[in-house]
């Protein structure tokens, strides 16, 4: 039986960081199941999930953590298998002026009413017509079965006019 391991990294972005990690993984005998990257001010960061063989496990994190020596900062957690919690699957995306909060207020209201953040995307981007910023954020959320989703959409629409923000949440396929 193999075990999931979950690793987090950043370090200075330059080439071959991905090719050094998968590398490493591939080395021991793990395979590279899912992960999500990115270059965020000068650092290169993500986080992946690697399948390996319970034999090879204890080698694996040691290859790893090795990397340190390269600039890497990683930590190594095991995952245990668990089934997503009940509920109904949500796409929220949210924009509009940028200003401190809009992130935190609106995760704040979500966790008041019991729904959890699976997937977040968050960007400041120039608006069209004008250079002003506007903050983009795009996010896949689980509500507690049997959620009032009419009611979740008008809290989330009252805090989006507090806020100045225009945000959407639809019920995922």
């Amino acid at each position: 039986m193999g075990r999931t391991l979950v690793l987090t990294f950043i370090a200075e972005d330059r080439p071959g960081l991905v090719g050094r990690l998968s590398d490493t993984v591939a080395a021991q005998g793990g395979n590279w199941l899912e992960s999500r990257m990115a270059h965020l001010a000068e650092k290169f960061a993500g986080i992946a999930r690697v399948e390996i063989p319970d034999s090879k496990a204890q080698a694996l994190r040691d290859a790893l953590l090795a990397l340190e020596k390269d600039g890497f900062h990683l930590t190594v957690e095991e995952a245990v298998g668990k089934a997503p919690p009940p509920g109904q699957e949500f796409t929220l995306d949210l924009v509009g002026p940028d200003h401190p909060g809009i992130l935190r207020d609106i995760s704040q209201c979500l966790a008041r009413h019991g729904v959890s953040v699976e997937d977040l995307e968050t960007d400041i981007r120039e608006a069209p017509m004008t250079a002003d910023l506007l903050f983009y954020a795009t996010a896949r959320v689980r509500a507690p079965a049997g959620v009032d989703a009419d009611r979740l959409r008008d809290v989330l629409e009252a805090m989006a006019s507090a806020l100045t923000v225009d945000v959407t949440l639809a019920e995922s396929d």
